[in-house]
């Protein structure tokens, strides 16, 4: 799109998630002007980023560039930018440029889609230890520091200590931590004992915490029990019950059934929380409504801001009904959204959005899942071939839906080979950066220097309240 036509009526939307990008498809051919900001140049089907961290698909097959997503839409022009104020006085839309340009973007309907990030629960020191996983730079970090412990497992001589490498522990027993758990057990136990002599990578050790009773806490209690035995068939040491209340670069701490236990291990990996944008408090702010303890703000049945008509808020920075934040939602608003701005400018009434619920599910591992859709709980081997179906199916273009079935069946399926495993010495030296290297005392590497949390209670939940998607 080049320059807007005067007059034509001018729509900012502020992400490119599956809430923003279905916004912009929605408004193709559209008597409107869309103009679609993002910080990344790329779409990201968030509920695969689980599979680059763990080697078996690239990251492109995953994340389209939003100019391609969106190229056969004359009204729409992408802008690579970082949103930095939201004017709702002036209509405008305040953004900075790579170069540090600052860019004013005036609007007549405002689409606010920012996502998520990670939630440490308060406590966000914990973020320098154990890393999340939401964009595909934190997918390839996460990789690149999963193949620099068994790298070093491969050199350690002292058994004590190559077993710290290959002690690998995931924090969150929901969708992404079972997904990610079961990924690097196979990891271990079956894709690279072929390939290291000197390390027996079966031997590592895999450990899940979650701070609530069940694995996947918002699953019924059936697939819940199914999924914490296939985890354990798996060689995983999955605990419940289980807060993380201390962590530095060598060891993580947590509290359990039997009290308080240091386990030493160079990864810790976070996947028990999720907070909304940093955005949606500005937009509260703005606005004059109160976010929630997730910073999530409320919109109304329309998805629109209390007391700006013309400005929504959609996907896993909203609250709307108590809906889950995952993808379904952020999808079905983005459609919805789409529809009501035609209709507007047509004239017409548009209904509540209405969300129609087709279920949850997660994979656990090679052929097992556990699916609940539309009031059918399924496992094994036919929730698998359904996981495997609708996430094809929300891949955007062809091209990677068939991409990324081929290298599954590489994968997965033919040779239990990954061609996605690559590190350079480089790479690792960076991972493995001074305080990251797993020692035992009374070694003279100093150990972190903050003290332990003084009050357990107040530990962090290994519960997750995370996504199996992005806005």
């Amino acid at each position: 799109m080049g320059a807007n036509v005067a007059g034509r009526h001018q729509v900012v939307v502020v992400g490119g998630g599956f809430a923003g990008l279905n916004v912009t498809r929605a408004l193709d051919g559209a008597d409107v002007d869309v103009t679609l900001v993002d910080r990344a140049n790329h779409h990201l089907f968030q509920p695969l980023l689980y599979q680059v961290a763990t080697g078996i698909l690239p990251p492109g097959l995953i994340a389209p560039a939003l100019r391609g997503v969106v190229k056969r839409e004359r009204n729409a022009r992408v802008l690579l930018a970082d949103v930095q104020d939201l004017d709702l006085d002036r209509r405008t839309v305040g953004a900075r440029a790579p170069d540090g340009r600052l860019l004013e973007l005036p609007y007549d309907t405002l689409v606010v889609a920012a996502g998520a990030t990670h939630s440490y629960f308060g406590k966000d020191q914990f973020a320098e230890y154990a890393p999340g996983m939401k964009t595909i730079e934190d997918a390839r970090y996460l990789r690149d520091a999963i193949l620099a412990k068994f790298e070093m497992a491969e050199i350690a001589t002292d058994p004590v200590e190559r077993a710290e490498w290959l002690t690998f522990v995931v924090v969150g027993a929901g969708p992404t931590g079972v997904e990610l758990a079961g990924q690097i057990a196979e990891l271990a136990h079956t894709v690279l004992p072929r390939v290291y002599r000197s390390a027996d990578t079966r031997q590592a050790r895999i450990i899940l915490l979650e701070g609530a009773s069940a694995v996947l806490p918002p699953f019924a209690p059936k697939l819940q029990a199914y999924t914490k035995k296939r985890l354990e068939e798996m060689g995983i040491e999955v605990r419940l019950n289980t807060l993380a209340v201390d962590m530095d670069h060598q060891s993580i701490t947590v509290k359990g059934p039997d009290g308080l236990e240091t386990i030493r291990t160079g990864s810790r990996i976070w996947a028990a929380g999720v907070q909304a944008s940093p955005l949606a408090r500005m937009l509260a702010a703005k606005a004059g409504v109160e976010t929630d303890r997730a910073g999530r703000i409320p919109v109304g049945p329309d998805c629109t801001v209390p007391g700006h008509p013309e400005v929504f808020a959609i996907g896993d920075m909203v609250s709307l009904g108590k809906l889950p934040g995952v993808a379904q939602p952020a999808i079905q608003e983005g459609k919805y959204v789409g529809r009501v701005i035609r209709d507007r400018l047509a004239g017409r009434q548009t209904p509540p959005f209405k969300y129609f619920d087709k279920g949850t599910m997660a994979t656990i591992g090679y052929r097992s899942a556990v699916a609940d859709a539309f009031g059918v709980k399924v496992t094994g081997f036919p929730a698998y071939v359904m996981w495997i179906f609708i996430h094809v199916l929300y891949l955007v273009g062809w091209g990677n839906r068939f991409g990324t079935l081929y290298t599954w069946a590489r994968a997965l399926w033919l040779t239990h080979n990954r061609g996605n495993l690559l590190i350079s010495f480089q790479t690792a030296q960076r991972e493995l950066a001074e305080g990251h290297t797993p020692v035992r005392p009374p070694t003279i590497l100093p150990r972190s220097t903050r003290p332990p949390t003084p009050d357990a209670e107040e530990a962090i939940p290994g519960a997750p309240r995370e996504v199996g998607g992005t806005a």
